[in-house]
This record gives C-alpha cells, sequence and structure tokens, in this order.
C-alpha cells in the first residue's frame, strides 16, 4: 500500500512540474521573457533552469546594447545550474552554448575564442546526448560560419571547417523543414560566405511558414528586412 501511494505522489509531482514548465514556456512564447524565467528557475530543475536560460538569452535581443552582456552572463549562470542538476540534459549543454556564443560578441578576442571552444564541447555534447536536437546544428552551422569569416588566426585557433557549414544546417532542416529560424539562419551564414542569391532561397521559404509565437513573428519581420535587401 505504502509504494502504491509513493508512487501516486511521486506521478502527481512530475505531472505537476511538467505543468508548470508549460506554464512558463507559455509566458515565453508570448514574449514575456522575464517572467518566464523567474518562473522557469523557481522549478529548481534542470528543465526549468534550461528554460530560464532560453528565455533570458532571447531577452537580450529586446535590451540595450550595454545590458545584453550581463543578461548573456545570467543566462549561462542558468544554464551551468541545469547542468548541474542534470548531466544528461541535452538542452541544458546547448543553452549553455548558446550563451556562449551570444557572449563571445562582447568579449574580447582572447576571450572570446576561449568561449567559442566551449560552445563547440557544449554542442557536441548536446548532439551526443541528442542527436536529434535541431537547435545544436543550427548552432554548430553559425559557429564554424562565423569563425570562418573571421579569417585565418580564428579558423586556426578553433578548428572552424567551412566545409561544415552547409551539412549542419541541411541536417537541422531535415530535422525540422517546417521551422522558419532554422532556414533564417541558414541564409545568415550563407550572407557571412557572400552566397547572397542562395540565402534569398532560404529566407523566401522561411517567410512562407506560419509565425505563432512572439519570437516567431521577430523573426519573420527580420527574415522578411533581410529578404528585401538582398533583392
Amino acid at each position: 500500500m505504502r509504494s502504491i501511494i509513493v508512487t501516486a505522489a511521486l506521478a502527481l509531482a512530475v505531472t505537476a512540474s511538467a505543468q508548470s514548465v508549460q506554464a512558463a514556456t507559455s509566458l515565453f512564447d508570448q514574449g514575456k521573457w522575464q517572467e518566464a524565467a523567474t518562473a522557469a528557475a523557481a522549478l529548481n530543475s534542470s528543465d526549468g533552469f534550461a528554460l530560464a536560460a532560453e528565455a533570458t538569452t532571447a531577452g537580450a535581443a529586446l535590451v540595450p546594447d550595454n545590458q545584453k552582456k550581463a543578461l548573456f552572463e545570467k543566462a549561462q549562470g542558468y544554464a551551468k545550474q541545469a547542468i548541474a542538476k542534470d548531466r544528461n540534459n541535452a538542452e541544458a549543454y546547448f543553452e549553455m552554448a548558446r550563451a556562449q556564443g551570444r557572449l563571445a560578441q562582447f568579449s574580447g578576442i582572447i576571450q572570446s575564442l576561449g568561449l567559442a571552444g566551449d560552445m563547440k564541447k557544449n554542442l557536441d555534447t548536446a548532439i551526443k546526448l541528442d542527436p536529434k536536437l535541431t537547435g545544436a546544428y543550427v548552432a554548430l552551422g553559425l559557429w564554424n560560419a562565423n569563425l570562418v569569416s573571421k579569417g585565418f588566426v580564428a579558423v586556426r585557433a578553433s578548428g572552424a571547417d567551412k566545409n561544415q557549414i552547409v551539412p549542419n544546417f541541411e541536417k537541422a532542416i531535415s530535422l525540422e523543414p517546417d521551422v522558419a529560424i532554422h532556414r533564417i539562419e541558414y541564409a545568415n551564414a550563407l550572407i557571412l560566405q557572400g552566397r547572397k542569391a542562395e540565402a534569398a532561397t532560404q529566407l523566401q521559404k522561411a517567410v512562407s511558414i506560419p509565425a505563432n509565437t512572439f519570437w516567431e513573428k521577430r523573426d519573420l519581420e527580420a527574415a522578411k528586412a533581410t529578404l528585401a535587401k538582398l533583392k
């Protein structure tokens, strides 16, 4: 009888946790990133901290530049807590890598190259834990594209490879062909390589995909603006 009661209690706890994550995700989808991050972190779980990291990194796009670095550092902190709670949580490593990638943009050359190395390790770990984690493939494509665009020194120091740009994006798109952000980021990577016609093709496909969340609608408007410049 006791085992039945304990099992039932655990089941209720799991359900409540899932519902709480869902509630925080709903706030995030509405663009209420601060509320989402607070609610997610309060769950004190690996999934909660990973979501808090995602919301904080995304929210940094909406604040002045002088506030961005602090938010990326905060997101990195959330991701560290997510990993500490569960070292097999692929999303946690991915969110760590995403925060590090953004933070590198606001760091000096030496520090940014160090962050790039850590980012690659975390993305590799995320994919090892979850081979279908599409965001990690997109991030790897961007990682290679950004470093290759910086020239020989960055490539030599990081091990970035221009031949790994397209395969990573194609992998992500094969897994989730109807997710616009994958194609938008692919276009950004192609633009870095001077391949504007191919970038326009990806953006045209991206803008035909329905946008539902606050972030998807924002990405859609950015994609339309970039596409207009390419024409």
